[in-house]
């Protein structure tokens, strides 16, 4: 298999981040090659993390940036400079601009909650709105970014209890801990391992059971 090229976009939080960088350390993911971190933000958590597991890391400031269309444009320019394969979306908290149109069907996100519920609510308040609606189940999704850099095709899902004593942090604490840090390994796994393929808005996994 060819080794696939990837960079993490990232702004504040790490948690994402780590959870890639754990699975490099431990060899999770086939055929792949953490070539760059983007951050957003300098002096970020995620800056120092990747830069203390010696992944190159790279500063595109917005505030530099007249716009969102020339911040990702200059954005997309660094991957492209870097042959960059594949695009996670490692808790970046910007409009993906011109990215999708470069790198459509190549770029990997999470979100904690299980698409379509509570798909308009921000990954902030999505606990808290999960609390007060009473549901039972709730949980995270893979997905790929559509052309807005919002959540398109899914790639897998994992549910997650609701627990009568949770409060938004605790429930977050599970959310990432049982399903969206995992949800990102594998769908890096299976998008290395070629066994992702599209039909229509469908997205099937080769050699998983029917």
């Amino acid at each position: 298999m060819v080794l696939i090229r990837a960079a993490a976009l990232v702004s504040g939080d790490a948690n994402k981040l780590q959870a890639i960088l754990d699975a490099v350390y431990f060899k999770e993911i086939p055929n792949f090659e953490l070539v760059s971190v983007i951050s957003s933000e300098r002096n970020s958590k995620a800056m120092k993390r990747a830069t203390g597991a010696g992944v190159p890391a790279f500063v595109v400031d917005p505030e530099l940036f007249p716009n969102i269309t020339s911040h990702s444009m200059a954005v997309a320019n660094k991957l492209r400079d870097m042959d960059i394969d594949l695009v996670i979306l490692a808790g970046y908290n910007l409009d993906l601009g011109v990215i999708p149109f470069q790198y459509k069907n190549r770029i990997i996100g999470t979100c904690p909650c299980l698409v379509p519920a509570f798909e308009e609510v921000s990954d902030e308040e999505v606990f808290r709105a999960v609390l007060e609606r009473g549901v039972k189940i709730t949980g995270a999704t893979a997905y790929y970014a559509d052309n807005d850099g919002m959540v398109g095709s899914i790639i897998q899902q994992k549910a997650v209890a609701v627990y009568p004593d949770d409060t938004p942090e605790t429930l977050r604490t599970r959310v990432l801990e049982q399903a969206e840090w995992k949800l990102l390994i594998e769908a890096l796994s299976l998008y290395c391992q070629g066994r992702l393929s599209r039909h229509g808005n469908r997205i099937l996994i080769s050699g998983e059971k029917k």
